[in-house]
């Protein structure tokens, strides 16, 4: 019998709401091991995150296998996964079940994440390397 493949998310550490959510979410076991992934650490799996032209700094990224799913697309990914165990993981589900619904609440979230760490003067991970971006 095969095990479950690992999985991983990448997601911006020194962000307390990304690691809040991050710590909190739960997979099936029969679907794998969630390994969290600070993305302000080099290695291979963020060379090829911005290989692949994803700006962490605009969404987390969940790797299963060869596949990436981004943003919006990882939330979803992460919930349909998931345990509905807990009063956060059935909100969670609630919220993102649907991949439309996610495209909308995602970048709300994500704009009060940055400005969350705007208000605690974090810079950006800048893994696009683009210039003048290293604020939020």
């Amino acid at each position: 019998m095969n095990e479950p493949a690992d999985m991983y998310l990448v997601y911006d550490e020194q962000c307390p709401a990304c690691s809040y959510y991050c710590h909190m979410v739960r997979i099936r076991e029969s679907v794998g091991k969630l390994v969290l992934v600070d993305a302000r650490e080099p290695g291979s799996l963020m060379d090829e995150i911005t290989e692949a032209g994803l700006d962490i700094d605009q969404g987390m990224v969940l790797v299963v296998g060869d596949r990436m799913y981004y943003g919006a697309d990882a939330i979803h990914a992460l919930v349909i996964m998931g345990t509905r165990s807990g009063a956060f993981n059935r909100l969670t589900y609630w919220c993102f079940k649907s991949k439309a619904v996610s495209a909308v609440l995602y970048p709300v979230l994500r704009a009060g994440r940055n400005l969350l760490l705007k208000i605690l003067g974090r810079t950006k991970v800048n893994n696009l390397n683009f210039d003048n971006n290293d604020r939020f």
